[in-house]
């Protein structure tokens, strides 16, 4: 099957003068268009926000959001070997902003990705859990899940994270109709985290899955939490995958949050409290002052 940039190019003479501009825009800069909105596309070809949504259906695409995942997934296929937006020729410089701008321009779609009823679904079912574990598989994963333990904790949420295939499945029958079980795996196709899942299910748990859509993982889930990046030229799951999963457990912990209400304000509140009371993460510590030269004691 020919890639869409391919397409477009071969359907461009027979597309109205107006899909033509579309076409010219995002033939000119496919990452920009990739990372700009309905009416920022738009304006920048002259036409109006219907006509945008028209060429993406001229195309075989029911909406915007998913034209722009395919033409995100398009350009994932050029590139070197060390990155799929870097030539071998760039300057430093250019490097930078080629992988910063190919980094925006996947967030932007991650946008127009994420469900939001999903997010609030998935938010209150978090809020009213007896418990909630997560799940994760290889090391990119684990972090992420470690890492959304760690912030319900916060919120005062009963939560854990495991690794472990043993201890997932310990889990799994231990959490009941009042749990939830948080899997989370980009690739979403290992065969002990999909165990786990279904043995979560099996007891009564709610299964939430932040994953990429259409995964073995999301097809077990109860919800999920879909995240779509292209392709990384070296790893299997990439840096930009990496920081989906963080804005997806950003947004569903302030919704959480946002649930619990005052309970998980006052934790939060008493939290930074007792940190900067005992010096922790703070220059007030008395490590810190010790550290210091003696200009900067009499200064202070």
């Amino acid at each position: 099957m020919n890639s869409l940039l391919q397409q477009l190019r071969e359907h461009y003479p027979n597309l109205p003068a107006a899909q033509q501009r579309v076409v010219d825009l995002i033939a000119q800069d496919p990452q920009g268009a990739v990372g700009a909105t309905v009416e920022q596309l738009a304006q920048g070809a002259g036409v109006s926000m219907p006509t945008i949504v028209r060429t993406c259906r001229t195309f075989g695409f029911s909406n915007v959001r998913e034209f722009m995942v395919a033409l995100a997934q398009d350009i994932a296929i050029g590139g070197s070997y060390l990155h799929r937006s870097v030539s071998s020729e760039d300057s430093p410089a250019e490097i930078v902003g080629k992988i910063v701008r190919s980094a925006t321009a996947s967030m932007a779609t991650l946008e127009r990705q994420l469900d939001v009823a999903a997010l609030q679904r998935a938010a209150e079912v978090i809020a009213a859990a007896e418990r909630v574990d997560c799940y994760s598989a290889g090391a990119t994963s684990t972090f992420i899940a470690t890492d959304l333990q760690a912030r319900l904790f916060r919120l005062g949420v009963h939560s854990n994270a495991y690794f472990d295939a043993h201890q997932q499945l310990i889990s799994a029958c231990t959490l009941g109709n009042k749990g939830v079980a948080v899997a989370v795996s980009h690739v979403g196709r290992m065969p002990t985290l999909l165990e786990a899942t279904r043995f979560a299910r099996s007891q009564g748990a709610t299964v939430i899955a932040l994953t990429q859509p259409n995964t073995p993982l999301a097809r077990e889930a109860d919800i999920v939490l879909g995240t779509s990046v292209p392709e990384d030229a070296v790893m299997r799951v990439g840096t930009e995958a990496y920081i989906a999963h963080l804005l997806a457990v950003e947004i569903l912990t302030v919704l959480v949050g946002q649930r619990l209400g005052s309970r998980a304000a006052e934790r939060l509140r008493k939290f930074r409290s007792v940190l900067e009371e005992h010096g922790i993460d703070s220059e007030a510590h008395v490590a810190m002052t010790m550290a210091w030269t003696k200009a900067e004691r009499e200064q202070e």
